[in-house]
């Protein structure tokens, strides 16, 4: 299959365009007038394909635009959002659930940005986020939209959960749970009174949820003179966030994690010396 490669011909016609224009725009500029003109070039006639890029991809099939979106990714030649656009406005999400199956992380990526929160890809989406084999950031990209979601797939989180399958991020979707359920709570609280070194992500979790059964949890954890900067961070965040208040001074000033954000605050609010 022969592909045609619109950004990089627009590439092309933008860099001879930049050069004659290059004393018209700042920097700044450019950045507000490309994005015009690439919108432009899906308009424009191309004559290799005696039309244009969207008339292009408006003439194919729902099965030939995946096929060319598939090709492209395997040859890793630029997708143009002309194809992806057209991909969008047809909404054939059987054609695309195909591609999550695939070995190749971009074309996963690629399938799940076109899908987004399409329930018809529930199935496919769980089977991604329990394969622990799957790439992080594709697995991340799933957890997302089930975080939004989050009441849709409970069932099949707290059954993964009870599985001992992709725990943590089971923990983070149950914890995006607007209905109130027993056992969402008892098992953020549970995880929490465990979580040891989790103990900054598990409390987020519970300020998340929003149950304020939580509260006496995390006021007694932060009583705790043995935990670090980061975690008294997150605990005080938590409770400010289901209503509480912790207003007690604390001495961290031993603490690394506080002596590196220390640090950094401080070189970012340091002057540049003046040069005479």
């Amino acid at each position: 299959m022969e592909l045609m490669d619109f950004d990089g011909l627009f590439d092309e016609k933008l860099a001879l365009y930049m050069e004659e224009k290059k004393d018209k725009y700042t920097e700044k500029e450019w950045e507000d007038v490309i994005p015009r003109l690439y919108k432009k070039f899906g308009d424009t006639y191309v004559a290799k394909v005696k039309c244009t890029p969207k008339e292009y991809y408006a003439r194919m099939t729902d099965e030939q635009l995946v096929q060319t979106l598939s090709a492209h990714l395997l040859q890793d030649v630029p997708v143009s959002e002309f194809l992806c656009n057209e991909l969008e406005n047809r909404n054939n999400v059987e054609l695309l659930l195909p591609l999550l199956e695939s070995d190749d992380t971009a074309t996963q990526s690629y399938a799940i940005n076109l899908i987004l929160d399409d329930k018809r890809a529930y199935d496919a989406y769980f089977s991604l986020l329990c394969n622990e084999a799957a790439d992080e950031d594709v697995r991340d990209d799933v957890a997302e939209i089930f975080k939004h979601n989050a009441d849709e797939v409970v069932d099949k989180v707290l059954a993964a959960y009870r599985a001992g399958i992709a725990t943590e991020y089971m923990l983070e979707i149950m914890s995006r749970v607007v209905g109130r359920l027993e056992e969402v709570f008892a098992i953020l609280r549970d995880e929490f009174l465990s979580a040891g070194e989790r103990t900054p992500m598990r409390a987020s979790y519970l300020a998340a949820y929003g149950d304020v059964r939580a509260l006496p949890l995390l006021m007694q954890k932060i009583e705790d003179r043995s935990i670090g900067f980061v975690e008294f961070q997150e605990l005080k965040y938590a409770i400010e966030a289901l209503g509480g208040e912790y207003d007690e001074p604390r001495d961290f000033s031993e603490d690394k994690d506080y002596l590196a954000v220390e640090a950094a605050t401080a070189k970012a609010l340091a002057k540049p010396e003046m040069k005479s």
